[in-house]
């Protein structure tokens, strides 16, 4: 297999985002741009990666080097354009074998499939590739001048003449090198155009001049759309999202209202499960096959067994671990818990910080009290046990295996297995004394009427 360098631009500014967030951090799918560049980097088969990043960008260096922990980090001290971005990394294609890939960190779509498609034509014979798409406005885009078939040159928009900016062919900016041809042309790119940068494009040109082979691929203009404001962002979202619903469907996933369900870049879902609509997965969730997830429910960092339900109007947090034939409910809540087999927690319950055996039947605004201020406690409840309706177990608590907990209880103390807890005050009864408080209440209501 032909080593491969991926080398990865993200010193820009991006001050169209208007955000104090560096805007190849801001996200799609869950995942911060650059992470969806550096993945299908890894994907492509990126045998080295380098990325180029600005002067002041440690919150990016982090975020890259959580997916990429091994990429060469190049700075870029001044922003010269293209071309001195791709200087940046010198340290990497300077010794680089077979072919290097220049990406955009604000591609978050750019697909692994383009990036082997650059690859088989470099492995063919071309010396230089360029992605190349058909935007319904090429306004400010770099066109793309070919003879015959073959690439000659990209102009950029401020230097086109107007016959060249009737050209609907664009520069996506990804391209792809012979690491011998990006050796031999990459110090030759001037600055002699209207910007006064350096170019990456007009090794296009020099290429052209040297006698070597230049082509280009078309891409889906959706795929290589550049994120450079929130429209954009949003745009690149709808079409990430649109992506994911139909590999899921595809997958044998059933959704009753794709376009109301969102995904997050790395949810799994198996065959044969059910999502209604108006449901959410934030990262980090696995759902196994025969799970139910009903409308308007909320998942994050959750596993979902076997032929499981959710919702509607669940919220499962991270830590939340469902085992086969669960039910969690309406309006519940689970986080950092595990629930059993078969358990139910089937309305206005929030279990956090617990371990919930098999076949446990938690009660309708049972809640785990797990917080004490500084610290979090763990609730732990055996198989086949019995929680009442609107009982609070204080953790740290162990309820037995068997055990029923009565309606309305506050457990403080551990109960064994197969035992009754009562944590309530004992119920008193006094004939006819209702009737007496309705009458002073209503005389007292009249007195104020003047009645």
């Amino acid at each position: 297999m032909t080593e491969l360098l991926s080398i990865i631009l993200a010193a820009g500014e991006g001050t169209r985002m208007r955000s104090s967030l560096p805007k190849v951090l801001h996200q799609v799918g869950g995942l911060p741009m650059i992470g969806h560049v550096l993945r299908t980097a890894q994907s492509a088969g990126s045998s080295s990666i380098a990325l180029v990043v600005g002067a002041s960008s440690e919150k990016v260096r982090a975020s890259a080097m959580a997916t990429a922990p091994d990429a060469i980090l190049a700075v870029q001290e001044e922003r010269l354009g293209t071309g001195h971005a791709v200087r940046q990394a010198h340290a990497a294609y300077a010794t680089a074998k077979g072919n290097v890939i220049v990406l955009y960190a604000d591609n978050p779509l750019v697909s692994p499939a383009t990036l082997a498609e650059i690859g088989s034509r470099l492995d063919a014979g071309a010396d230089i590739v360029v992605v190349a798409y058909r935007p319904e406005d090429p306004t400010n885009l770099g066109r793309l001048l070919t003879e015959d078939g073959r690439l000659v040159a990209i102009r950029e928009h401020k230097d086109a003449s107007e016959a060249e900016r009737l050209i609907g062919l664009c520069n996506s900016g990804i391209m792809g090198f012979k690491a011998d041809a990006l050796r031999a042309v990459i110090d030759r790119i001037g600055n002699s155009n209207a910007k006064g940068e350096y170019y990456l494009t007009d090794a296009v040109e020099l290429a052209n001049a040297d006698g070597r082979r230049v082509e280009y691929v078309e891409a889906n203009p959706a795929e290589v759309v550049g994120v450079d404001d929130r429209s954009k962002l949003a745009q690149a979202e709808l079409t990430f999202q649109d992506l994911r619903r139909a590999d899921f469907m595809a997958a044998g996933v059933t959704l009753h209202d794709p376009r109301s369900v969102w995904f997050s870049y790395d949810t799994e879902i198996a065959q044969d499960v059910t999502i209604e609509p108006n449901v959410v997965f934030g990262p980090g969730v696995k759902i196994e096959t025969g799970a139910v997830i009903h409308a308007f429910s909320h998942i994050e960092g959750a596993h979902i067994g076997p032929n499981s339900s959710v919702g509607p109007f669940a919220r499962l947090r991270p830590g939340a671990n469902l085992a086969e034939g669960a039910k969690i409910g309406n309006f519940v809540e689970i986080k950092k818990a595990e629930i059993g087999k078969g358990t139910k927690v089937s309305h206005l319950s929030y279990i956090g910080d617990a371990t919930i055996g098999d076949d446990v039947n938690i009660g309708a605004g049972v809640i785990t009290v797990n917080y004490d201020g500084y610290n979090k406690h763990q609730t732990i409840v055996g198989n086949n046990a019995f929680i009442g309706s609107n009982a609070a177990l204080v953790a740290p608590v162990t309820i037995g295996a068997g055990a029923l907990v009565a309606s309305g209880s506050v457990i403080t103390n551990d109960v064994e297995a197969d035992a009754l807890a009562l944590g309530r005050g004992l119920q008193v009864n006094k004939p006819g004394r209702a009737k007496a408080i309705f009458a002073a209440a209503k005389a007292k209501k009249l007195s104020k009427k003047g009645v």
